[in-house]
């Protein structure tokens, strides 16, 4: 099959070449439909209980996106000018065109201001813009209001915010809804036909409208952009929220896949023309490589599959991948030429080709593998990574192995030779082996140890924040909306409270008895109505036991360290308790003030807090993710179990939701995931070994560099406290499932030549100066190609980047010590000729 194979693709390669041309030209059209996701469903799990409960919640509560617009200006902030400019910069935000509000201190009451009582607050609205107001006194008033403190404005009272609140889709959420409904019917009960039908038109639909969301996002963000910019010189303006931040990341992605694609470019070209000292040993392997690149761009736009931030570097992969290849055919194939071995150009190639296929096809089957093992991560965007990069992989294979040899036999063979760049390092490490072979293996044992001990430092906790360079928009807005308006990461409290009647055991005649139940006569007017409108039972909701344990959950919530502002009804309840000269309202007071809120105002202020039809509560918590004291998964047992022994609900009560609790359902996952991918990594590597090498001894010697160089940068990162991500756990499973590569064919090299020798020392000395340099030149490839992931304004791409150029840089450097050395100390195949000495 393999003489076959080499004679089809190197006495046809016209027909080779058009075959490639027509499936380059027919999937780059379709790379126009490739496209990038970088929204909150790209980081989650469909079908994860957690999100199912957070999206449910956000529905009933009525919650929407929105981002941040920090506002300090160079002057006062409650000065005419500034408040002019202020108000002028709001009116130009909600003039955009996916905007549905700003919310500022404009809009807000000032109740001190007004300083009239309870019952006269409704018809005693003040606000900033009311004519005559002292500025002074409003400063103070919502300096002093819990509900607009480090919500509107900062406690030094310097910072304003502006909330910009963006227009609902009521379609992709009507879609998601009816979407999320499918997925789980189909997974618990199965579809009909109909459903099946109707799932899949659904999923078309929710893409569509899910691309637009995303472009009319992008449009409004850029609008935004555009309207701070120009209000910057009077004011430190920040923007930031999950709006902007999922937008950011696809221009992150985008500037990635620019960057480090043309940088790699770049660094191949540079780097073969160095090695290779000839133009066809440049051009080859470029294009082989564009050809890949547009390939496989345009299978993942023909199938809709997006890029996200996790897998936005895998057309850099994919080249580097891809010139490893042709560097070892390129090779192999100048080392037939320099032994003189066959005198046609042909015949050289042909005899290179049946010689490389093999090892370089498992080479990629254990890439494959390395990769393929990240799908059962749990996690999507890595899976997706993953698959990707799978599908890539044999792509790369397959092209290569067609597009090399046909492009190569078209050219003549070399009438003078032009000899590759001189490589000493891989002799003198031959040398240095033979030499230090103890030292080697004690090397070795020194790192297992070490290793050891920092995995078991590995921990998974980080801050978001973190995740950016500190000169980008998205770690300058959360950092100033965590340091001036109480925290950024959103977390809800959900609580189903006990239901109860205070109305049960009151004479429905005299409700009141001859008790002087009311100070002000305006409650006791209008509690009358309380009872005689029968069909408003949501009144007798709202109890004062109930509420004053509202107010001491509120409390325990804002005492926490590693919490920023809370809202609540209770933040409601202090301001209506404030107006009534610090008392609190008993039961029917509270059902009065409850009727004499018009319903606009129950939308706006008690939807957000209160569900009376679920007797449920909301406690809205935002996080403060620059705490020092932040460890997700201990702050939230801490409120789950503060809830519990505290107040006496059961767990089944008390349900924690939000971008944080899904964030921290990622983080405890990774290092479980971890374990298993890298332990499906080496069971499926070693059974592979064990087909090629057919000896359990080879495989497993085989098999230990890989795993020392994996365990090491996995020990370091312990040690220097760098915590797992979606992007560093996948560096243990890629540096093994890559770095084996070098392993397979320095052994496969190694049993080809041994029986010439018949002496281990001398068939590694051989190895090191033929195959050895292959290994070389694709692993500096490989390194540097990594290390390019440095120029990403990504930290976990940064991080990736350099600890899996030292996971490969290990591998590389163990296949050429401490593999030879094992292979001399163990003979697994078998005891040296009498002619040679071992």
């Amino acid at each position: 099959m393999l003489e076959k194979y080499a004679s089809f693709v190197i006495n046809r390669p016209y027909l080779v070449i058009t075959f490639v041309l027509i499936v380059t030209v027919y999937l780059g059209w379709h790379s126009r439909d490739f496209r990038m996701d970088a929204s909150a469903d790209s980081l989650v799990v469909e079908g994860d209980a957690d999100l199912e409960f957070s999206r449910e919640m956000n529905a009933r509560y009525g919650t929407s996106e929105f981002v941040f617009v920090t506002f300090d200006p160079v002057d006062e902030l409650f000065i005419p000018e500034a408040l002019e400019t202020l108000d002028s910069l709001r009116d130009e935000l909600a003039s955009v065109k996916g905007i549905q509000s700003v919310d500022s201190i404009f809009d807000v009451p000032l109740f001190k201001v007004a300083n009239v009582s309870l019952s006269e607050v409704a018809d005693n609205i003040i606000t900033l813009e009311s004519t005559g107001v002292n500025l002074e006194a409003a400063r103070e008033d919502l300096m002093s209001s819990e509900a607009y403190k480090d919500v509107l404005l900062s406690s030094d009272g310097l910072t304003t915010a502006l909330i910009v609140n963006f227009i609902p889709d009521t379609t992709l959420d009507s879609l998601l809804e009816t979407r999320t409904r499918l997925r789980n019917q189909a997974r618990l009960e199965g579809l009909s036909q109909g459903d099946t039908e109707l799932l899949t038109n659904t999923e078309i639909l929710y893409t569509e409208a899910s691309i637009t969301a995303a472009l009319q996002l992008h449009e409004d963000i850029v609008s935004i952009r555009s309207i701070l910019d120009r209000y910057r010189d009077g004011a430190t303006i920040y923007l930031g929220g999950v709006p902007m931040i999922a937008d950011d990341l696809i221009t992150f992605v985008r500037n990635d896949l620019v960057t480090f694609g043309t940088a790699i470019l770049v660094f191949i070209i540079a780097a073969l023309a160095y090695l290779f000292r000839k133009l066809r040993y440049v051009l080859i392997p470029l294009s082989c490589g564009a050809t890949i690149a547009v390939c496989v761009i345009g299978l993942l736009g023909l199938v809709d599959w997006p890029v996200t931030v996790i897998s936005s570097n895998f057309i850099s992969l994919l080249l580097i991948i891809t010139i490893s290849l042709t560097v070892h055919l390129i090779v192999r194939y100048r080392e037939l030429e320099a032994e003189g071995v066959c005198d046609s150009h042909h015949e050289r190639l042909k005899l290179t080709l049946t010689n490389m296929v093999v090892p370089c096809a498992y080479t990629s089957l254990t890439t494959i593998v390395a990769f393929g093992s990240l799908v059962i991560s749990g996690i999507p965007p890595i899976i997706d990574f993953g698959w990707m990069m799978v599908m890539g992989v044999c792509c790369a294979f397959v092209l290569t192995f067609l597009l090399f040899p046909a492009i190569l036999g078209l050219l003549q063979g070399n009438k003078s030779r032009t000899e590759s760049k001189s490589i000493d390092i891989t002799p003198a490490l031959a040398r240095f082996t033979q030499s230090n072979g103890p030292l080697i293996l004690v090397v070795a044992v020194l790192l297992f140890i070490f290793s050891g001990l920092g995995v078991s430092k590995l921990n998974v906790e980080n801050s978001f924040i973190e995740y950016f360079d500190e000169s980008t928009d998205i770690y300058q807005g959360m950092l100033a909306i965590d340091q001036n308006m109480g925290g950024t990461t959103p977390l809800d409290i959900i609580i189903d409270m006990r239901p109860s009647n205070p109305f049960d055991s009151l004479d429905s005649e005299n409700p009141f008895g001859d008790e002087e139940f009311f100070e002000d006569e305006f409650f006791e007017e209008e509690a009358e109505s309380v009872f005689e409108d029968e069909g408003d039972d949501d009144a007798y909701w709202f109890t004062s036991d109930k509420m004053q344990e509202l107010i001491e959950i509120h409390n325990f919530l804002d005492e926490l360290p590693e919490t920023g502002k809370v809202l609540s009804l209770a933040t409601l309840l202090g301001i209506a308790y404030e107006l009534n000269d610090g008392e609190a309202l008993n039961s029917i007071e509270l059902a009065v003030l409850y009727n004499r809120i018009p319903d606009d105002y129950k939308e706006t202020l008690l939807r957000p807090y209160v569900s009376v039809a679920d007797d449920q509560v909301r406690f809205s918590v935002r996080v403060m993710e620059t705490s020092p004291e932040l460890v997700r998964s201990e702050l939230l047992a801490k409120i789950q179990s503060g809830l519990v022994n505290e107040f006496g609900f059961s767990e089944q009560q008390v349900h924690l939701s939000g971008m944080l609790v899904l964030y921290n359902n990622m983080l405890q996952s990774l290092f479980e995931s971890q374990i298993l991918t890298l332990g499906v990594v080496l069971l499926v590597i070693l059974a592979m070994f064990l087909v090629l090498f057919r000896s359990m001894k080879l495989a497993v010697i085989g098999i230990i560099p890989n795993i020392l160089a994996a365990v090491t940068v996995l020990g370091l990162m312990g040690w220097l406290d760098i915590p797992l991500d979606m992007m560093t756990i996948t560096i243990a499973a890629i540096s093994v499932g890559i770095g084996v590569d070098n392993t397979i064919h320095y052994i496969h090299r190694f049993k080809s030549r041994f029986h010439e020798f018949g002496d281990y020392r001398q068939t590694m000395i051989y190895c090191h100066g033929s195959i050895g340099k292959a290994m070389y030149y694709t692993g500096f490839t490989i390194i540097a190609g990594f290390s390019i992931l440095v120029l990403s304004n990504f930290i976990p791409t940064i991080y990736f980047g350099l600890l899996t150029s030292l996971a490969i840089c290990l591998a590389l450097a163990g296949a050429l010590t401490l593999l030879p050395q094992l292979l001399i100390i163990f003979k697994p195949l078998g005891p040296a000729s009498s002619s040679g000495t071992s």
